[in-house]
């Protein structure tokens, strides 16, 4: 029984940890999103990057806010580890888990460039 409850706990606890943003690594908050593709006069192109959060177990216990900004994080994470200053977001997508109460999954999709201004 002890060990019932000790797995019980142990998964109530990774799928509350599910629920939170994904966080930003130290030096991509500085990472800028933009919905205009960069000057390639001023900008070298990187590569394509994807961020996500959320999936079937733990979407629905996942605000939007959350979703959405835990895609975005992850988004600027990769693009700082490629090098890149600025993502070029190509678009969003909201995904639902069938049977799902609404939104459980969010993916930002974006091209990432270093930019010299």
């Amino acid at each position: 029984m002890k060990k019932f409850k000790l797995s019980v706990g142990l998964l109530f606890i990774a799928i509350l940890s599910g629920c939170a943003a994904k966080p930003i690594i130290e030096g991509a908050e500085k990472v800028e999103l933009t919905t205009e593709r960069p000057d390639r006069a001023h900008c070298e192109y990187l590569g394509e990057v994807v961020g996500s959060q959320g999936n079937w177990v733990t979407g629905d216990f996942t605000s939007n806010e959350d979703l959405i900004i835990g895609a975005r994080n992850e988004l600027k994470n990769k693009a700082f580890q490629l090098g890149a200053n600025v993502v070029y977001v190509e678009g969003m997508a909201n995904t639902n888990a069938w049977g799902s109460l609404g939104t459980t999954n969010t993916t930002a999709i974006g091209k990432a460039f270093k930019c010299e201004y």
